[in-house]
Formats: structure tokens, C-alpha cells, sequence
């Protein structure tokens, strides 16, 4: 019996330590949380403690939307804590929603809270966005540029740049493209319109036509953002892309041609040689025919078809006919044997 005594004195010692402990850590909170009638019970803050969620933020940011007239229990701004969000951001956002008017639930701000997590975006800057617009440059000069560059009709380069007002679009920010779609679109829409002016003084005349263009084709359809201005801040000529390229498509023609030229040079220079070739040909058979002539001239010797009378009259001619054409400046005499 007193051992039995002893082991019950212990456990109930052991109780009250457990209980003095958990009095320590979580009475402050507990009676804090009561008093600002946002209560969280003992348990529930003992069990934060062992899933190693911490108490204090999940109390104070339970109380905090209580007081805003938000009442949200502990459960749900825990297991938003457990998936990665930020709790903080989320009850800011839904007392500056709250306040401004704007419809927007836990589940929602938790939604867009986890989907700009990692992007540099907040679902708090969300929301002050849709609250006061923001403004962006366009197109964006991190991105390595500073104009947009369009061409009118007449050739000459047009360069603008664009300031589009914004605002969040709460319900479509979940999956909805970001800002840099917005720059895409506007960039595109503002070269179009420069592409259809006949002229880069209509654009320096009138650029509103810019912006009310690229207004009416709704290009914040599928974004996370409502387009309410597009304001056109600068608007200077560029190059005469016409005129270059124009010099560029004359030089490649000149090109083209000094190729066709040179092929034709080619065909020529191939057919002289070819008529080379055939006059060293021809050349070829004359001297194989004068050739014959002294084995003709032995043959009629030995038929006596030819006497010698007849060879020398007929080399007294051929000396005769050379002096004179060595006299009149003509070419040089054949040689011996020639007709």
C-alpha cells in the first residue's frame, strides 16, 4: 500500500510539473488571446508547440484579425503556417480588403499567398495594388531596353515608351500571367499601331491613337492585372529603315548580278579556250598535210610524173613570192615544201 501511495504522489507530482510547465509557456498567450476574445485553448497551443508551429504568431495574428472584426480560428491560420504561407501577409491583407471594401476570404488571400511565393510578390501587395494602382514602365528598362521600335508606312522608325496603369485583379491573380505579359502585350499592341500609320507624322501628331488602340484589344484578358490607362510618355523618330532597307536590297541586287555577270565571263572565257582548242586542232591537220606534200612530191619524182625542171621552176616561184612579201612588210615566208 505505500508503495502504491508513493507511485500516485509521483504521477500527481509528475501531473502538476506538466501542468506548471505548460502554465509557464502558454498561460500569457492564453490569457492574452481570452481577454482580447480571440481564445485559443491550452490544447491547442500545446499542440502548435509539438507540430513546431510557433504560438505566439499564430495567437497574435488570430487576435489581430478579431479585433478587425474577422474572426478567424486558429486551425486554419495554422495550416496555412504548416503549407509555407505566410500568416502574417494574409490577415494583413484581409483587414486592408476588409477596410477598402473589397471581397476577398481567408481561402482566396491563402490561394494567392502560396502562388507568389518564391515570385518576389506578396498577396499584402496584391491587394494595396488593387486598393492604389501601380504604374509600369513600358517596355521594362531591366529587361535591356528602353524604347519600343516600330515602323510606319513611309519606312521611318518610330521609338515610344509607354506608362500603363494597373490594378490587381483579385480574382484572377491565381493563375493569371504577371506583369511581364501586361510589357508583351502593350509592347505588341504599340508597334501594330505604329505599323498602320501611313505616315511617322501621324504618330507624332496624334499619339493618343496609340494608346486608344491598344486599349480597345483588351489585352489584360487572362491577367492577373485590369488595365486602366495607357499613357504615352515620350515619342522620337528613329532611323529611315525604309531607305536601309532599300541600299541593302540594291547592293544584294548589285551582287546578283556581278554573280550572273561573272558566269557569263566564265562561259565566255570556257568557249575562247574551247576555240583554242579547236584552232590548234585545225592547226594540227594543216601541218599534217603539209607534211604529205614532200612524200606526194618523191612519189611523182619516182612515177615521173615530176622532173626536175618542174622542181626548180616551182622553188624559183616560191622564192620569188617570199622576197615580195618580205617586201610589202607581210608575214614571214613559209617554210620549204609549203603551197
Amino acid at each position: 500500500m505505500d508503495s502504491l501511495y508513493f507511485v500516485g504522489v509521483a504521477v500527481i507530482a509528475l501531473i502538476a510539473f506538466i501542468l506548471c510547465i505548460v502554465l509557464f509557456n502558454f498561460f500569457g498567450l492564453w490569457i492574452r488571446a481570452k481577454i482580447a476574445n480571440a481564445p485559443v485553448s491550452l490544447g491547442k497551443m500545446v499542440g502548435m508547440r509539438l507540430r513546431k508551429v510557433p504560438v505566439g504568431m499564430i495567437v497574435d495574428n488570430r487576435i489581430t484579425a478579431v479585433k478587425a472584426g474577422i474572426d478567424i480560428p486558429s486551425d486554419p491560420l495554422e495550416a496555412h503556417y504548416l503549407a509555407g504561407g505566410d500568416v502574417n501577409h494574409v490577415i494583413l491583407s484581409l483587414i486592408a480588403a476588409d477596410k477598402a471594401g473589397i471581397s476577398l476570404d481567408f481561402n482566396r488571400a491563402c490561394a494567392i499567398d502560396l502562388a507568389t511565393k518564391g515570385t518576389g510578390k506578396t498577396v499584402l501587395e496584391a491587394v494595396r495594388t488593387s486598393i492604389n494602382p501601380k504604374v509600369i514602365d513600358c517596355p521594362n528598362v531591366a529587361m535591356g531596353r528602353t524604347t519600343i521600335d516600330g515602323v510606319a508606312q513611309d519606312g521611318i522608325g518610330v521609338k515610344v515608351k509607354a506608362r500603363v496603369t494597373v490594378r490587381s485583379h483579385l480574382d484572377r491573380f491565381v493563375g493569371g500571367a504577371t506583369e511581364e505579359t501586361i510589357i508583351a502585350r502593350v509592347g505588341e499592341g504599340i508597334v501594330s499601331s505604329i505599323g498602320t500609320a501611313a505616315s511617322y507624322k501621324d504618330v507624332l501628331e496624334n499619339p493618343d491613337r496609340i494608346s486608344k488602340t491598344v486599349l480597345a484589344k483588351g489585352l489584360d484578358s487572362g491577367t492577373a492585372f485590369e488595365i486602366l490607362s495607357i499613357d504615352i510618355a515620350d515619342v522620337d523618330v528613329g532611323e529611315n529603315i525604309g531607305a536601309k532597307l532599300q541600299t541593302e536590297q540594291a547592293e544584294a541586287d548589285k551582287r546578283v548580278a556581278q554573280a550572273k555577270a561573272e558566269v557569263r565571263r566564265a562561259a565566255a572565257v570556257a568557249v575562247e579556250q574551247e576555240m583554242r582548242a579547236r584552232t590548234q586542232e585545225m592547226r594540227a591537220k594543216v601541218v599534217e598535210a603539209e607534211a604529205l606534200v614532200p612524200q606526194a612530191m618523191a612519189d611523182a619524182f619516182r612515177s615521173g610524173n615530176l622532173g626536175i625542171m618542174d622542181y626548180v621552176r616551182m622553188k624559183n616561184v616560191q622564192a620569188d613570192t617570199s622576197m615580195r612579201e618580205s617586201i610589202a612588210g607581210g608575214d614571214k615566208p613559209r617554210t620549204e615544201g609549203a603551197t
